[in-house]
């Protein structure tokens, strides 16, 4: 029997992400998995923009890269990012790699050494989701 919803109770997910966690230990070793986040702030503490990723399996994953509109195009993004790669290289880390869509940045991240490795046309419709690696 299958059963279809949006969610499931938590000792579920938990039994599921633990089971899948499992088997990828036994075939790829150790995740040595650690969180980052990198914030920019002004002088009094607001956030200026900010960077979160992950590092495991010797690589970094950026999930969000983000500069407040009236701080980007000065060079807060790119140290971000420089930021980020520096702790992935203190880390172990073999190189970094994330997804983007197309009207988001993936020129920036060209400019920072990244090439693009797959790509899905038309989503969103009208636009692409784009997969960049940077191999340190």
């Amino acid at each position: 029997m299958l059963t279809v919803s949006t969610e499931v109770d938590e000792d579920i997910a938990d039994m599921i992400g633990e089971g899948l966690d499992e088997y990828n230990v036994a075939k790829g070793g150790p995740y040595n998995h650690q969180e980052l986040w990198i914030l920019a702030r002004d002088d009094d503490g607001s956030v200026l923009g900010g960077l979160k990723g992950n590092t495991g399996y010797s690589w970094m994953f950026v999930d969000w890269l983000w500069v407040s509109p009236e701080n980007r195009k000065g060079g807060l993004g790119s140290q971000l990012l420089a930021k980020a790669e520096a702790i992935a290289r203190e880390r172990g880390c073999l190189g970094a790699y994330l997804e983007t869509f197309s009207f988001q940045a993936p020129e920036f991240y060209k400019r920072h050494g990244f090439q693009e490795f797959g790509r899905i046309d038309d989503y969103p419709p009208g636009h692409a989701t784009i997969w960049l690696k940077k191999q340190f």
